[in-house]
This record gives structure tokens, sequence and C-alpha cells, in this order.
């Protein structure tokens, strides 16, 4: 009997989070989640001589706090499924060469947090791997260099702009422990509604949300009051709104159980404009602030679902669409 319906696998032997770890910039730890983070750094730089050196080193810290986090030592990690922003994931990359473990480098742009729970949570219910670590991470001036404009230049930021959090988030997932556990995976499929501002990563994401969020209740039979929570990765202000009309539109309707870690991460003070983006806005936060509720019981059952903007500066140079992606994860205690 096949234990998949439509886009959505519902796991048989149920993936275990029993270790986690977060780790943020000093903006991120002045915002509301602050007290949860494992890690706050002093500085951007994390002391090192680029943004993109202390992108990297984020992760190695986010993976070894999580390895901690489980009582494990790196050699018991099967595999490393991680992911970021930059060209040829090179942050996620580079790290991997730290640890002497198997390393799939994954790419779903903000997604990749849901992307890599959702793989690396077959692995473990087909047996083939013992313990998988999933991890990505984001940083703010690397992603603003790759993506817009060297913030030497000191461009003026449209009010439809996300602030890409400095953030890395890791969970180790297992069969043997106790924790939290992954009872559902839906995959998405790449929408495009043909937004071409790369400054509105909500607008771009929401329809990718949309479709994956549809596809989920569709093929579980379930409707949002059947979750404590359900989670958008950085959809923002704007791309929160257009997800929930959306939803409307195809008859579901998201109430205060809906939220968006994008709209969550800072402080209003803060200006983030629309609010946080980024593969570590979410990740953070999972692997702090809700995986410490699941485990307390303060939750019983969310859907984290990340959202990932599928775009590269070639592309939208030559006139190109952004596509969005969103991936769904459901977490019970």
């Amino acid at each position: 009997m096949k234990n998949f319906i439509g886009q959505t696998i519902e796991f048989k032997n149920k993936p275990k989070i029993i270790g986690n770890y977060s780790i943020v910039g000093p903006k991120e730890g002045k915002g509301h989640f602050g007290k949860f983070f494992h890690c706050v750094m002093d500085n951007d730089r994390f002391d090192e001589k680029t943004y993109e050196k202390a992108e990297k080193k984020m992760i190695e810290k986010a993976l070894s706090g999580a390895i901690k986090s489980a009582g494990l030592k790196p050699e018991k990690i099967d595999l490393f499924l991680a992911g970021d922003l930059l060209n040829q994931i090179i942050s996620s990359s580079y790290a991997a060469r730290s640890f002497n473990v198997p390393y799939l480098g994954l790419f779903g742009a903000c997604s990749t947090m849901a992307e890599s729970l959702a793989i690396g949570s077959c692995f473990i219910d087909g047996k083939y791997f013992d313990t998988v670590a999933c991890a990505t991470v984001s940083h703010f001036s690397t992603a603003e260099r790759q993506f817009r404009f060297p913030l030497e230049l000191g461009n003026q930021r449209p009010p439809t702009s996300q602030w890409t959090a400095t953030a890395s988030g890791c969970s180790i997932l297992s069969l043997k422990g106790k924790g939290p556990y992954v009872s559902m995976a839906t995959f998405g499929k790449v929408t495009d509604f043909g937004i071409h501002d790369v400054n509105n990563m909500g607008a771009a994401m929401a329809p990718a949300a949309m479709n994956t969020l549809v596809s989920h209740f569709t093929d579980t039979k379930t409707k949002p009051d059947d979750y404590d929570l359900i989670i958008t990765g950085d959809l923002g202000k704007i791309g929160s709104e257009i997800l929930i009309d959306l939803m409307e539109d195809k008859g579901y309707v998201l109430g205060i159980n809906y939220c968006d870690c994008g709209q969550m991460i800072y402080r209003r003070r803060q200006k983030p404009l629309m609010g946080g983006s980024g593969c570590g806005c979410s990740a953070s936060i999972l692997n702090s602030f809700f995986i410490e509720k699941l485990r307390k019981r303060v939750y019983k059952k969310i859907l984290y679902m990340a959202t990932g903007a599928l775009l590269s500066t070639t592309a939208t140079q030559q006139g190109e669409s952004i596509p969005g992606i969103a991936h769904a994860v459901v977490i019970e205690n």
C-alpha cells in the first residue's frame, strides 16, 4: 500500500527531530525571538574577513550545535542536507568540507529548510540512513550583493522590500531518541504568476504557497483548523496578505492560527519594511521557538511551509519573471 497521495507523503516511520540549533545576527537578536535563539552573533562578520566567510561559519556553528544538542558526535551523522542563497551554494558546500560526512547540496532558495526536512524524512522513513542533518543559512550582506546591489552603493530600498535575515538553523532527524516528529511532507510545484520585481519577493512566492497549501489540504483531507499553527517561511506583510486572499478564493480561510516568520522575526521599530526573508529566517525560528514549544506541548501539530523565489540576477536582467516554490512538512509532538 503506497504511503503518498498526490504531492503528499505520510511517513510510516515517523522521523524525530532529536537535535536542533539556531544562530542569528545582531539585528535578528534584537527582534521578537531574540531570547529563544541559541546564539546571537556580536557582529555581522562573525569575526571573519568577509560576509561570505561569516555565512559559512554560521552554518558550521548551526550543524555543530545541533549535533551536540542531539547528544551525538559528528561521525554519527549519516547524511548532511543543506543549501543557501549564494551561487553554487558555497556556504553549505564549504561548510560540508569541514565535516567528514556524506553531503547533498540543495537549492530551494528560501524554501530550503522545509525541502531538506522533507527529503531527510524520506531517507529516515525508508531506513536508508539512521541520522540525517538538515540545515540552511542566509546573510543580509551576501544576499544583497548577489541579488541586488552592493551595500557600498547605498541604494534606497523600495517599500515592498524585505530584509534578508542573517540567520541559520539545523535539525537532526532520526528514528532513535525523543523529540517532535515529522508525520507528513508535501512537495510543491514551481508556480509563476508573472512577477518581475526583485524587490517584491512576497508577491512572487505567495502563489506557490497557495498551490502547495491547497494541495496539502486536498491530499490529506484536512483543513486549516486542524493545525495549531500554519507557518509560512518569509512571505512578509504583502505576501501574507496575498496568500490569505488567494486561499479564500480557493475556499480556505486562514485564521488566527496562521503566521509568517518574515512578519514576526523583526520588531516594527527595526524598520524591516515588509519584514524578513532569506532561508535562514524561518529556519532559525523553527529550530528555536517552534521546536521548543512543540517539546513543551504548547503546540501539538504544526504545518511548516517554507517558500522560495527561484530567481537569479542573470534571469531577471534578461526580463524573466520570478518563479516560486513552496514545500511543507507537518511536525507533531
